[in-house]
């Protein structure tokens, strides 16, 4: 999971930009743009093209256009399906959800990544600071799955007390260059059926790291054949099929609103103990 802000990725039009944060509408942000009124870190911009990521300084007329977090952004949800790449393309020409779900949210960003052999809820949204903000956070993920064989004692005391492995290969794909992992306790786990052949389970991890399940249970050598995400955050998969996308709901809206406020007073108040930090050293 990349966690680069200013990546390719999680970047946006100019004008869907200005748009967002401002009171000028996208076509009137391209005849800005045309205009040579819209600058990018002190350079006037005016290739329509142009994308930006939400740390960019960008100015219309001089002024600075600042990220609007209370306006709201479009978050959509998503059931993925098993054997669907989450990327916008693949070199190997694997089906990517985005041939799934459609042209019309080619724009928008994945909230973290489920891999190719998983399934279940996956957040997507035309706001790069919120796409950032929930990848970084320590929100509950909620995960349901199947593993080989059953569950063991060694297996509680990691879900219960959190692991360290110099080695963490086991379970990651071949050519992993995370070798070594930290995982915290989990937040809670509901084992709903354990027999010698195959096991289920229903977790909560505060995490999104690459293949963090399948790498610790791989660890005490069982794999993991079935692993679907149904909540991210509080935003719950319930009936939506699969393959089919929602849009949240009033309440889920509300309460990514206030996640936002928090974090950006979250992130003004490192901002500041940073400031003091560097004042203090000279």
């Amino acid at each position: 999971m990349s966690r680069e802000i200013q990546s390719e990725e999680n970047k946006v039009r100019l004008n869907k930009f200005i748009s967002h944060n401002s009171r000028f509408s996208r076509r009137e942000a391209d005849e800005l743009i045309k205009a040579g009124k819209v600058s990018i870190d002190g350079k006037v911009i005016g290739d329509l093209a142009t994308k930006v990521g939400f740390k960019t300084i960008v100015k219309v007329n001089g002024r600075t256009v600042k990220v609007d977090y209370s306006r709201p952004s479009t978050v959509i949800v998503y059931n993925k399906l098993k054997g669907e790449i989450v990327s916008k393309n693949d070199p190997q020409g694997r089906t990517v959800i985005y041939d799934t779900i459609g042209k019309k949210y080619s724009h928008f960003i994945p909230v973290g990544r489920l891999d190719y052999a998983s399934e279940g809820l996956l957040l997507l949204t035309d706001d790069p600071s919120i796409a950032t903000a929930l990848m970084t956070s320590d929100l509950e993920r909620v995960y349901k799955i199947k593993i080989e064989g059953s569950v063991t004692p060694a297996m509680i005391s990691g879900m219960d007390n959190g692991i360290t492995l110099d080695d963490a290969t086991a379970g990651a794909w071949d050519n992993t260059k995370i070798t070594d992992m930290e995982f915290k306790r989990f937040l809670g786990y509901q084992i709903q059926t354990n027999t010698p052949k195959y096991s289920k389970l229903k977790v909560a991890i505060s995490e999104g790291k690459n293949r963090e399940l399948r790498r610790f249970f791989a660890h005490f050598g069982a794999k993991v054949v079935d692993l679907k995400r149904v909540s991210f955050g509080g935003i719950n998969l319930n009936n939506l099929p699969s393959g089919k996308v929602r849009f949240l709901e009033r309440n889920e809206y509300d309460n990514l609103r206030k996640f936002m406020k928090d974090q950006t007073k979250v992130n003004r108040k490192k901002d500041k103990e940073d400031d003091d930090l560097f004042y203090d050293e000279y």
